[in-house]
């Protein structure tokens, strides 16, 4: 006997496990079905979550013990060139009080189980070691349900919403997204060090319940289009790296090198010196923007977060879009159980309610964003060392005239790179954020 649900939910990642709350609370008959040994065995991001987004769909998160590991009170941007670097660091009370949880750090593995609990509590079933290898569809097309690799798998749903991650082998099986070009994905690579709890406070300058993201830009990625991050966790620090995998094709480079040489920086060493390597994983992003988001519905289907290529490149926002585009697909699906009908005319409302949210209008904003990073090797390469040489001469108290210092550096400018290049990069650079 083949089992009915009303909603089958693929991946029980923040996309997947939000829609089951909304759906579950509401009394729809939801199922999860998660391919890894539990909810975050294989989500993996670099660790922060957005808790505007979150008490969207959990008002009371924080009295519902959310694993939290520590708010974020300051937040930097790194420009770094082989020997050091540039620092901007933005530090507000209103993030301790105000705006507590603005910002802050989570384990994904305990964070997601902790939320998929959650949705298990309002009435959603949630499976595990369960593999989705196809949609069903009847006689018209329209998709009702999903057959997994257990036996006797075969599931009916009304309308099946999938949330499985960039990588999903069923959106691109199944034809609803094409495979992913090396150019709209990238690999990022993760270390957890444990460090002492002080010796974290003490490092980063915060009280015991607060914490630093750094974001890290320029030669820390060998040349291609990537970025680094470092984020504190109660009892250990989360080291992220990645970049373009066309990139990494190109450059034979290996994510574990470039990792290791992450962590050999000057102003990365000091800050992980003593701690210990704990944990190691690796991560697929999607970075090809607006441009490359597919149809995210259809008949008795929709598509939500990261296998809808919901991601934020420049601000490295992916897990806040996954939260509400869940939350906006568990509202369509609300609507469209009231009318009756999960056909394709009546889930195109998902996307009227993503083009209302910040999700669309944030990922058209910065469209270009991709492309242009893309086009500018000179941010990762020339630029961070031309910066860097710029500091030295400047910040070095030599007897030598400023002037002349000034000569010398723009000089040591145009033999690197053409002015009508420069002017090209602001250009374009405006262009993609404007």
């Amino acid at each position: 006997m083949i089992r009915k649900f009303e909603v089958v939910i693929v991946g029980a990642g923040p996309a997947g496990i939000s829609a089951a709350c909304i759906l579950a609370e509401n009394g729809v008959d939801t199922l999860v079905l998660e391919r890894g040994e539990f909810p975050g065995a294989k989500n993996i991001s670099g660790g922060v979550l957005y808790g505007n987004d979150l008490a969207s769909i959990l008002p009371d998160f924080e009295q519902r013990k959310a694993p939290i590991e520590r708010n974020i009170v300051d937040s930097r941007i790194w420009y770094l060139s082989d020997q050091g670097g540039y620092s901007l660091s933005y530090k507000d009370e209103v993030f301790e009080d105000k705006r507590k949880y603005n910002v802050f750090t989570v384990g994904r593995a305990k964070f997601d189980r902790w939320f998929a609990k959650q949705a298990e509590e309002k009435g959603a079933l949630v499976v595990s070691n369960t593999v989705v290898e196809d949609l069903h569809r009847d006689e018209n097309g329209k998709v009702c349900g999903v057959k997994t690799d257990r036996p006797e798998g075969e599931l009916e749903a009304d309308v099946v919403l999938l949330a499985d991650g960039i990588n999903s082998p069923l959106a691109a099986k199944t034809g609803f997204r094409t495979d992913n070009e090396p150019e709209q994905v990238a690999l990022g690579v993760k270390e957890i060090i444990e460090l002492p709890r002080d010796l974290i406070n003490e490092r980063f300058n915060v009280e015991e319940s607060d914490g630093v993201t750094i974001e890290i830009l320029g030669s820390v990625t060998a040349g291609m289009n990537g970025v680094g991050a470092l984020y504190t966790n109660k009892d250990s620090l989360s080291l992220v790296i990645g970049a373009n995998v066309a990139d990494f094709r190109e450059s034979k480079k290996k994510p574990y090198e470039l990792i290791e040489d992450f962590k050999k920086h000057p102003m990365v060493a000091k800050l992980i010196q003593g701690g210990t390597s704990w944990e190691y994983m690796a991560h697929w992003l999607p970075e090809g923007g607006f441009k490359h988001i597919p149809k995210l519905y259809g008949d008795g289907y929709l598509i939500a977060g990261d296998s809808g290529m919901l991601f934020n490149a420049l601000h490295r926002e992916g897990s806040n879009m996954a939260m509400i585009s869940g939350k906006r697909a568990a509202e369509t699906i609300l609507e469209s159980r009231r009318s009756g009908s999960y056909r394709e005319d009546s889930l195109s409302a998902y996307v009227d309610k993503l083009w209302d949210s910040f999700v669309f209008k944030d990922l058209k904003k910065y469209k270009k964003f991709p492309e242009f990073m893309q086009k500018h090797s000179e941010i990762f390469n020339v630029l961070p060392e031309l910066g860097g040489y710029a500091a030295r001469e400047m910040l070095s108290v030599d007897s030598v005239p400023k002037k002349t210092k000034q000569r010398a550096i723009w000089k040591e400018i145009k033999s690197r790179i053409p002015r009508w290049k420069l002017f090209k990069l602001a250009w374009d650079a405006w262009r993609s954020v404007k």
